[in-house]
Order: structure tokens, then C-alpha cells, then sequence
């Protein structure tokens, strides 16, 4: 079995009850075994040009796992979980139902045209970092260093709710 740090995020529709449908289908999952769901946060939605303040905000939060799965295969059922509650993916960095994000798949560095191991943006989202520091106080980014250290680093706000 291999550590995963899975990232959600959700601001269109029932938030509370995508996410948490999510994270049991997830957990369910073949090859998968729940370790940790770490305290739900809110955020500002993120456009490619900067925060939208108009935009609905957004739930986020991480689920650590231990997997049987590549980190391919993982990144399927979670498009697949996705696709469940209603993602689509007309605007990159649009509004969505469900966004899951396949952060680290323990220390693994992968690029290719499907996935980039770890997440090449969440070492600097404070919406990836606080919870994720919350449920693996000694993480580490590979490349980039301890989440404690960039989550210090970090502007962003998020808000515990």
C-alpha cells in the first residue's frame, strides 16, 4: 500500500453533500484505505487571471489514503468520482461540482501528458496546504520542501468552518 494526498474542492450546488459523498466514494473504492479526512475550509475561487471575490466560494479540503492503485489508475477513479457528481470541463479553472486533485502519491515524481507528480501548484495554495497540514503535520512536497514551511510562506486565506 502507497500514501496518497488526494485535494477536493466543490463550489457549485450542495457542496457539503458532493464533498461528502465524494470522500465515501473514494474510501469504498477497490485497492483504497481511508487514513484521514482533514477539517473542511473555505477559499475565494481562483481564475487563471487571480481570485475572483465574485465567484461562489469554495469548500476544499484533504483526504489521505493508502492505495493499491498506480497513480494513474488512481487518477481515473477520481475523474470517475468526479464525473459522478457532475464535474464537466468547459473552463479551465471554472466554477465546478466536484474537483478532486491527485496532490502526492508518496514522494513520486511523475510528468506526462495525464498527470504531474506532486500537484505543480499546491505547494503554493494555502487551500491544499492548511488541511493537508492538518492531517500530516511532517508532509513534505518533493522538490519544494515541508508543508509547514510553505504554508508559513503563504498569503492565502482560507477559513476553517
Amino acid at each position: 500500500m502507497t500514501r496518497a494526498v488526494i485535494a477536493y474542492g466543490a463550489n457549485l450546488g450542495d457542496r457539503e453533500a458532493t464533498v461528502a459523498s465524494a470522500t465515501r466514494a473514494i474510501a469504498s473504492a477497490d485497492g483504497i484505505e481511508l487514513v484521514a479526512v482533514s477539517p473542511v475550509y473555505e477559499s475565494a475561487a481562483v481564475r487563471l487571471d487571480g481570485v475572483d471575490p465574485d465567484a461562489p466560494r469554495y469548500l476544499n479540503g484533504v483526504i489521505l489514503v493508502e492505495t493499491e492503485l498506480e497513480p494513474h489508475a488512481l487518477l481515473d477513479l477520481l475523474q470517475r468520482v468526479e464525473a459522478e457528481h457532475g464535474r464537466t470541463r468547459e473552463t479551465r479553472w471554472g466554477d465546478r461540482t466536484l474537483d478532486l486533485d491527485l496532490i502526492d502519491v508518496r514522494g513520486v515524481r511523475l510528468a506526462d501528458d495525464r498527470l504531474e507528480l506532486p500537484h505543480p501548484r499546491a505547494w503554493e495554495r494555502a487551500f491544499v496546504l492548511q488541511p493537508w497540514l492538518d492531517v500530516e503535520p511532517d508532509a513534505e512536497i518533493a522538490g519544494r520542501g515541508a508543508v509547514a514551511a510553505l504554508r508559513a510562506e503563504s498569503t492565502d486565506e482560507v477559513v476553517r468552518r
